[in-house]
C-alpha cells in the first residue's frame, strides 16, 4: 500500500503540474498576442519599429504581467486536474482503495509549494530583469521624439534645488530604476526662483555629481533654441536616492528588496511598499497552496452527481473574493494603515483555512 500510495502520489502530482503549466501557457500566449497587438498599434507611424522588435518588446513585458496571475494559474490548474480525474474516474478508484482525499490532495501541495519557491526565487528575478530590458527597447523605439511614446503612468517628476537655483525634470520613461532617464522635459529657474529656460532631452544618466543629458533642445525667453548633442546638469542627488524615488516595489527582484529596504530607511523614505513587497513573495508558495485547497474544495465531488457549472464559478468566486481581500490588504499596507506583514498573509491564512474548513467538512463532516 505504501508503494502504491508513492506511486499515486507521483501521478497525481504530474497531473497537476502538467495542468498548472499549461493554464500558465495558455496564458502567457493570450496576454503576448494582447500585448503585441497593442504595441503594433502604438508604433504603426514609427519607420524604425521592426515587427520582430516589437514582438521582442511585448514578449518581454509580459512575463511581469503573468507573475500577478500565477495564484489565479494554480486555481484554475488544480481545478481543471481534479475535475478531469473525477471525470475519469481515477479519483473514485483511488477513493476505493482506501486513499482519503486529504492523502491525493497532499502532492498537489507539494506542487504547488514547490512551484512557488521557484517562482519567488528564479521567476521574479528574471522577470523584473526582463521588464528593465522591455523599458530599454521601449526607449529605442519611441526616443526620437522627447516625451513621446508609451509612458509609465502619468511619467515620472523630479525636483532638485542647487547653487545654480531649482531644476524641475519631468521623464516619460525611467529604466534601471531612474539612474537612466528617456523623453525628457526640464525646467530651469535661477537662484531668485525667476524661470531661466525649457530643455528638452532625449536620454539622461545620472552619473557622479551630475546628470548627463543628450540630443538636448534649450528653450528661453530672449533667444532662438539651441541644439546642443549633450548638457551636463550639477546633483547633489546619489543613485540609491533615486533608486530609491524611482523604483516601484514590482520592479525590484526578490534578493534585491532587502538591500533596498536598509537604504530606503536610512535615507527617510517610506518602506511600506518594498516591506509588503517582500512578504508577499515569501508568502507566495503558501498562497499558491490556499489555492488548491480553495480548488480541492470545489473540485472533487463526483463528476457524474453533475453540479459541475456550479463548482467550477463557485471556486472562481472564492478565488475573486480572495483576489479582492488581498488588494484591500495591500492598498492599507501602502496607506501604512496595516502592517506588511500582516497584509501579506492575511489573503493566504483565510484562503488556506476556508479551503481547509470545507474539505473538512465534505470528508470528516
Amino acid at each position: 500500500m505504501s508503494m502504491l500510495t508513492n506511486t499515486l502520489g507521483r501521478y497525481f502530482a504530474g497531473r497537476f503540474v502538467v495542468s498548472a503549466l499549461g493554464v500558465f501557457a495558455s496564458i502567457f500566449l493570450l496576454l503576448v498576442l494582447v500585448d503585441y497587438i497593442e504595441m503594433v498599434r502604438k508604433t504603426s507611424g514609427l519607420a524604425s519599429a521592426s515587427a520582430i522588435m516589437v514582438a521582442e518588446t511585448s514578449l518581454f513585458r509580459v512575463p511581469q504581467l503573468l507573475e500577478k496571475l500565477t495564484p489565479f494559474c494554480m486555481l484554475i490548474g488544480a481545478m481543471t486536474c481534479y475535475l478531469a480525474l473525477s471525470r475519469r474516474l481515477e479519483l473514485v478508484v483511488a477513493r476505493a482503495a482506501g486513499i482519503s482525499a486529504w492523502q491525493f490532495i497532499s502532492p498537489a501541495l507539494g506542487s504547488a509549494l514547490l512551484i512557488g519557491v521557484i517562482a519567488t526565487t528564479a521567476y521574479n528575478p528574471m522577470s523584473a530583469n526582463l521588464r528593465e530590458l522591455s523599458k530599454r527597447m521601449e526607449a529605442e523605439l519611441f526616443g526620437s521624439a522627447p516625451g513621446g511614446g508609451i509612458q509609465d503612468a502619468s511619467g515620472f517628476w523630479l525636483n532638485q534645488v542647487t547653487n545654480d537655483g531649482q531644476v524641475i525634470i519631468n521623464a516619460a520613461r525611467s529604466e534601471q530604476q531612474g539612474v537612466r532617464l528617456t523623453g525628457l522635459t526640464l525646467f530651469r529657474f535661477d537662484t531668485d526662483w525667476h524661470f531661466k529656460e525649457r530643455i528638452e532631452a532625449r536620454e539622461a544618466t545620472l552619473e557622479d555629481g551630475h546628470w548627463l543629458f543628450k540630443t538636448v533642445r534649450r528653450f528661453s525667453l530672449d533667444a532662438p533654441p539651441i541644439d546642443q548633442a549633450q548638457l551636463e546638469i550639477p546633483t547633489t542627488l546619489t543613485e540609491a536616492q533615486v533608486r530609491n524615488s524611482f523604483s516601484t516595489p514590482e520592479t525590484v527582484s526578490f534578493w534585491q528588496l532587502p538591500s533596498y529596504i536598509r537604504s530606503s530607511e536610512s535615507s527617510g523614505f517610506a518602506t511600506a511598499g518594498y516591506r509588503l513587497q517582500y512578504h508577499k513573495l515569501l508568502a507566495q508558495p503558501f498562497l499558491l497552496a490556499a489555492m488548491v485547497m480553495l480548488a480541492a474544495s470545489v473540485s472533487l465531488r463526483f463528476f457524474r452527481m453533475g453540479g459541475v457549472q456550479k463548482m467550477v464559478l463557485s471556486g472562481v468566486g472564492a478565488g475573486f473574493l480572495l483576489y479582492v481581500l488581498s488588494k484591500v490588504t495591500e492598498d492599507l499596507s501602502k496607506a501604512e494603515l496595516m502592517h506588511p506583514i500582516a497584509a501579506a498573509w492575511l489573503p493566504v491564512l483565510v484562503g488556506g483555512l476556508t479551503g481547509f474548513l470545507a474539505l473538512l467538512y465534505q470528508e470528516d463532516g
